[in-house]
Formats: C-alpha cells, sequence, structure tokens
C-alpha cells in the first residue's frame, strides 16, 4: 500500500512496507508483527476465570462463545482500523503508539483524552488479568506455611458507613511489592512493539491453542491419527511454530533496543 501525504507532497509509505537496513532486520520485525497479532488473544488467560463465574441456563460454554466471538469481531475490526489509519496517515513512520509516538501533542485535549481512557482501561485489565496470579500464590503459601501468622491471619479494620475491612498483611506487601516490581521492568523496557510481541508470543502458544486443543481431545476421547486429530496437531505445532518465531523476533528487537537506550532518561 502506498500513501500520498498530501500536506507533505509526497509517498510515506512503500508496498512492501517499512525499510529495514537489512534483510535480517526485515525478518525480525515481520517475527515481531506475528508476536503483536498474537497479542490480541491475550484475554485467553482469564477465559476460564470468567466462564467460571456465568450462571447457566443458558450453559457456560455458548454464553461464552457469544462472548468470544463478539469480543474478537470487535477487536479484529479495532485493530485493524488503527493499523490501516495509522499507515495511511504516516505510512513507514507510524509509531507502535499512536498517542505517544507522533512527535507533536496536539490538540492537546485529544491526547490527554486518550491516554486518560488507556489509564482507565489499563488499571481494570491489571487487577483482572493479576487475579488469577495472585489467587495461585496465595493459595500455595496458606499451604506452604500453614501456621504463619502472616500469612493466614485477617485483621479486621472497622469502617464507617461500611462493613468491616479485612487486612491480610502477606496479601498487602505481596501484592504491592508485584505492583512494584512489574513497573520498574515497564519502565526499564519500555519499548512497546517489543514487549506486546514477546508477551503475545509467549501467551499465544500454550493459553490460546494448547490447552483448548488438549481439552476438546481428551473430553471427546478423539482417537489418534483420525483426520480430525491431525489436522489439530498440525494447528497446534503450527501455532507452536507463530509463538516461537514471535518470540525470537521480539527478543532480537529488545537486544537492539537495548543498545541505544538509556534507563529513565527522555530520548
Amino acid at each position: 500500500m502506498t500513501n500520498m501525504d498530501a500536506e507533505k507532497g509526497f509517498v510515506s509509505g512503500t508496498i512492501s512496507g517499512y525499510a529495514a537496513s537489512s534483510s535480517t532486520e526485515k525478518t525480525w520485525l515481520v517475527f515481531q508483527a506475528l508476536g503483536n497479532i498474537a497479542f490480541a488473544y491475550s484475554f485467553s488467560m482469564i477465559l476460564i476465570e470468567i466462564q467460571d463465574t456465568l450462571k447457566s441456563p443458558p450453559s457456560e460454554n455458548k454464553t461464552m462463545k457469544k462472548a468470544s466471538l463478539l469480543g474478537i469481531a470487535v477487536t479484529t475490526s479495532y485493530y485493524m482500523s488503527v493499523g490501516c489509519i495509522g499507515y495511511a496517515a504516516l505510512g513507514n513512520d507510524a509509531p507502535g503508539d499512536l498517542l505517544t509516538g507522533f512527535g507533536f501533542h496536539n490538540p492537546y485535549w485529544l491526547i490527554d483524552i486518550g491516554n486518560i481512557c488507556i489509564a482507565v482501561h489499563l488499571i481494570g485489565a491489571y487487577q483482572v488479568f493479576c487475579q488469577p496470579l495472585f489467587a495461585f500464590i496465595e493459595a500455595w503459601a496458606v499451604q506452604k506455611w500453614p501456621k504463619s501468622e502472616v500469612i493466614n491471619h485477617d485483621y479486621r479494620i472497622p469502617l464507617p458507613f461500611s462493613k468491616t475491612f479485612k487486612l491480610n498483611l502477606f496479601k498487602l506487601l505481596w501484592r504491592a511489592a508485584f505492583v512494584v516490581f512489574t513497573t520498574i521492568v515497564a519502565m526499564l523496557l519500555p519499548f512497546f512493539n517489543d514487549i506486546v510481541g514477546l508477551l503475545g508470543a509467549l501467551g499465544f502458544w500454550p493459553l490460546t491453542v494448547y490447552y483448548p486443543i488438549s481439552m476438546h481431545i481428551s473430553q471427546t476421547g478423539l482417537k489418534k491419527w483420525t483426520r480430525k486429530w491431525v489436522a489439530l496437531q498440525a494447528l497446534n505445532m503450527g501455532c507452536l511454530l507463530i509463538s516461537f518465531v514471535a518470540a525470537l523476533g521480539s527478543v532480537a528487537g529488545i537486544v537492539i533496543d537495548l543498545k541505544k537506550y538509556a534507563p529513565f532518561q527522555m530520548g
């Protein structure tokens, strides 16, 4: 796709996409892009948790199937529109983060509203995505140290005009430490496309492909080497390959960016 920028008066896009300095860099960027696409399926890690909270009838699997189809359709439409519009407007200079990568900040109010919406969205999403990890670690700690006062004792704090609040020191300290750790890592590695690609690569195959396929084969008692079994395993291995090359591309991108990056500095 090419784009004639009416304001600048020259073509800012190319038919072959981003002009890399070498074929190797181009390959890494293609692999990284696969990881960015795979990141769209990151909801898979909380899909079972959400399904477990649904009431029936109708059956949970039917409700989640409709919700997944609708959610994926909306997400795909949104991602495609943002990608196409961004490339149409900026060509090869289109940044990974459209709100912060333009190089200008006008109109301020529009950029600020967009960033506020993203902050609200990510704060809620962070809480939802962390709950399974919190529950796993806390259950493991209770089982590991059943007599620990710090881990097992809840302090009741009375609140005005509300019910008594239960405070657990272990939950408070461990969750706060986890948030601080992830925040520091995010500040040390502010490479938007690279990190998104890596997270997408790590979560795509095991949670979106392998786990559902294994559950389906086990539940239906599908026999080995049948046509359907072979097709599912081919899909499984193909998606594993995609995750592998996407992870390679993202790690390569992080390594390249680290060579010219100074932590905690604007630039």
